[in-house]
């Protein structure tokens, strides 16, 4: 029987598993996956769940039953090691290898972490991008608790959201002049800006840190390049993410910013395919890697419609959202090329967008 084998049980597996069933594939179906967990939603990590509003059971995309159902077998807690292309198999950490006919890569990507030399390892850091980062984090959220956040994009703000509505005392860092600099808009930058000080966030801008302070084998706190160190029961890091390509590395994959795919989803090797956080392909002239739960989404479906026989051009409209309190961010398009931007009040009371035009 043929076999369709999937590294990554994170939004963009799950989601071409899916797709390839309710194409009508009738072949087997192995999905791979590091964590013990069946494939859950991440968003509400820093959100709903970190807060204790979502109960864990509801953070995952499909029952267990599904899998069984369908005849998908996944395999939790099980990492890959390598893969030979010419053979068309993949070996696993515990010494197992496995056949497949053809291959998706939904590896994701990893946290961008302070380095080691600068106090990145120290207990009471913390990435926030898997459930055993958002355990962790929740038994820190105590009234009070003073927090160091390093980073103003989406995860920075999100857990400074959270941690100031816990009642803790949150300063945020941001290198940049402004935070959200990479994804949106000056304008943009100053309304959350904004909000988040309402809310009693400390934000500090052009902020360089040269280590982690360390206090009887702990972190406790920031120093700043000017001398200043900012006091901290915990840490924070929230400044990026990198895909995760060493798999694909390893097989001799071709690789720009991501695993190179063309508008197929397909990878170098004409039999691995690739569709996520960990995937770079051709968009509007140039190559981009987009970091989006819709694109997981996305993506994931037409790999496996490329899978199937039937590819067609992946070419999505970027889109974004983030929740923050009671505001709900949402992006459509990238923060790039504009020369104008024009600003148009809701019809809902608080309701506010930006548009970017060229020309």
């Amino acid at each position: 029987m043929e076999q369709v084998v999937v590294i990554g049980a994170g939004q963009a597996g799950a989601s071409l598993i899916s797709r390839l069933r309710s194409q009508g594939y009738t072949g087997r179906i192995v999905l791979i996956g590091a964590e013990d967990s069946l494939p859950y939603q991440r968003p509400p990590l820093s959100k709903a769940y970190m807060l204790g509003k979502m109960e864990r059971h509801r953070l995952l995309l499909r029952p267990p039953a599904y899998y069984e159902e369908h005849g998908i077998e996944v395999m939790t807690g099980t990492r890959a090691a390598g893969i030979d292309p010419r053979a068309h198999r993949i070996r696993l950490q515990d010494g197992r290898d496995i056949a497949y006919d053809r291959l998706a890569l939904t590896t994701g990507s990893v946290p961008r972490m302070l380095p080691e030399a600068m106090g990145g390892r120290l207990p009471g850091v913390y990435a926030l991008r898997d459930l055993r980062d958002a355990d962790a984090l929740r038994g820190e959220l105590r009234p009070g608790a003073r927090v160091v956040i390093v980073g103003g994009g989406y995860i920075g703000l999100e857990a400074a959201a959270v941690m100031a509505q816990s009642g803790l005392q949150v300063r945020l860092l941001e290198a940049e002049s402004r935070i959200l600099a990479r994804v949106a808009a000056p304008q943009t930058s100053a309304w959350f800006s904004e909000l988040h000080r309402r809310h009693g966030v400390e934000i500090i801008c052009g902020a360089a840190i040269t280590r982690l302070v360390e206090r009887e084998g702990r972190v406790a706190g920031a120093e700043l390049a000017d001398g200043t160190v900012l006091e901290a029961d915990f840490v924070v890091i929230g400044i990026g993410i990198r895909p995760e390509t060493a798999l694909a590395e390893s097989a001799g994959l071709a690789i720009e910013n991501g695993i190179r795919l063309d508008t197929a989803c397909r990878s170098s090797d004409p039999d691995i395919f690739a569709a996520g956080d960990c995937a770079s392909f051709p968009w509007r002239g140039r190559r981009i890697r987009l970091e989006s739960v819709q694109n997981a989404i996305d993506q994931g479906e037409a790999a496996a419609d490329a899978m199937l026989g039937r590819p067609v051009e992946y070419a999505p409209v970027p889109w974004f959202w983030s929740d923050q309190y009671d505001v709900k961010l949402q992006i459509a398009g990238l923060n790039a090329g504009y020369d104008r931007i024009v600003t148009r009040q809701g019809s809902r009371e608080g309701a506010i967008s930006f548009w970017y035009y060229a020309g």
